[in-house]
């Protein structure tokens, strides 16, 4: 029993960071995405 525990412990704390940092940098990822798509509007409106 005490090696199911160990076990959980070692897998469940990885996925758990995994998990939290997915979400961190999801947030981040939308960001940048409209940032980008902000700058391309701006270059193709100056170069018309």
């Amino acid at each position: 029993m005490e090696e199911i525990f160990n076990g959980v412990a070692n897998v469940g704390f990885p996925i758990a960071i995994s998990i939290y940092l997915l979400i961190r940098i999801e947030g981040k990822m939308e960001n940048l995405t409209s940032s980008i798509n902000e700058l391309s509007r701006v270059i193709a409106s100056k170069l018309d």
